[in-house]
C-alpha cells in the first residue's frame, strides 16, 4: 500500500472495529503499513481474519477477531485476546456502522396518496429497524470506546478516531435513522474530546461523503452497472463530480492520529466529501 506520507506507528497497537468492510479494512492496512500491530474486529470473524492475513502477507502485523460492537461481553472477550497477543490499545478506530432497509423510506418526499399505495413511508418505518441502525452507529461507537479507552489511561500519545458522515451535517433523504445516528457520533466525538482532554487522549472523527462500498453499491448502481437516479443527484451536488476512493480517507486518518502533526487537534469532525457539504447547489 502506498501511503500519502511517512508515519511511524511502531510499538503502537491499533484496534479497528468494522474492519471487514471496504473502508475500514483499508484503514487497518494503512495503520499496519505504518508499523502498528493492528487488531481487526468485525461481526464476521472470518472476514476480519482474511483481512488480517492479507496485511501479514504484505509484511505487517495483524490479527483478526470476531466481535460484536453492540455486545459488551463480546468486546471484553476480544479485548482480553488482544491484550495477550498484541498488547494494550494505543489507537482506536470506531468503524462499525451502517444502515438498514427497515429504517429507510421508499421515497424522498412524502405525498398523501402514498398512504394508499404499497409504499414504505415515514409512518411505516419499523421501530426495530430504527433502533438497530441507531444502536449500530452510536452505541457501536460508545461501547468499544468504553472497553478499549481504558488501556489509554495514564499513557501518552493515545487516540480515538470515530467515523461520522457528511449526513451529520446535512441529513440525506430516505435514511433518517442513519443521519440521526451519525449526528450523535459527531456530538459524542466532541463530548469525549473534552472529557478526556486532561488525560491527554485526543478524540476526532472523519466524516466521509460518498464512497462506493459493498453496502451502498446497489443504491448507486443498477445491476447492469449504470448509475441510479440517486447517483446522478449525488454527483450533481458534489463539486468534484465523482465518488471518493477508500485510499482518499487514509491521509486524513493518519494526520489526525499523528501526535506531532495534529497534537493540538481534538474534537474535530473532518468532512472528506469532494465539496458536497460546502455546495449550495448554486
Amino acid at each position: 500500500m502506498r501511503l500519502p506520507f511517512e508515519m511511524n506507528l511502531r510499538d503502537k497497537v491499533a484496534v479497528v472495529t468494522g474492519a471487514g468492510g471496504v473502508l475500514c479494512s483499508s484503514m487497518a492496512e494503512a495503520l499496519a503499513s505504518c508499523g502498528a500491530k493492528t487488531a481487526l474486529l468485525d461481526l464476521n470473524g472470518e472476514t476480519a481474519k482474511q483481512c488480517a492475513e492479507k496485511i501479514c502477507a504484505a509484511g505487517g502485523i495483524a490479527k483478526g477477531y470476531q466481535a460484536n460492537a453492540l455486545d459488551k461481553s463480546s468486546l471484553k472477550e476480544a479485548h482480553q485476546k488482544i491484550l495477550e497477543e498484541l498488547g494494550p490499545c494505543d489507537i482506536l478506530v470506531n468503524g462499525a456502522g451502517g444502515n438498514h432497509p427497515l429504517a429507510t423510506t421508499d421515497k424522498e418526499y412524502f405525498e398523501a396518496e402514498d398512504l394508499k399505495e404499497d409504499v414504505k413511508t415515514f409512518f411505516d418505518l419499523e421501530q426495530s429497524g430504527v433502533e438497530f441502525v441507531f444502536n449500530l452507529n452510536f452505541i457501536g461507537t460508545l461501547l468499544p470506546t468504553q472497553e478499549f479507552s481504558r488501556d489509554m489511561v495514564g499513557r501518552e500519545g493515545c487516540n480515538i478516531l470515530n467515523i461520522s458522515s457528511m449526513n451529520a451535517f446535512t441529513p440525506l433523504t430516505k435514511i433518517p435513522a442513519y443521519s440521526g445516528a451519525k449526528a450523535a457520533v459527531s456530538n459524542f466525538t466532541q463530548w469525549l474530546a473534552v472529557h478526556f482532554a486532561k488525560e491527554g487522549i485526543r478524540v476526532n472523527a472523519l466524516a466521509p461523503g460518498f464512497f462506493v462500498t459493498n453496502q451502498n453499491e446497489r443504491l448507486l448502481y443498477q445491476p447492469d452497472g449504470t448509475p441510479t437516479e440517486r447517483t446522478g443527484k449525488i454527483l450533481a451536488a458534489t463539486p468534484m463530480k465523482r465518488f471518493g476512493t477508500a485510499d482518499e480517507l487514509l491521509g486524513s486518518m493518519l494526520f489526525l492520529l499523528n501526535n506531532e502533526a495534529a497534537g493540538f487537534i481534538t474534537g474535530v469532525v473532518l468532512p472528506i466529501d469532494g465539496g458536497f457539504s460546502a455546495y449550495s447547489g448554486v
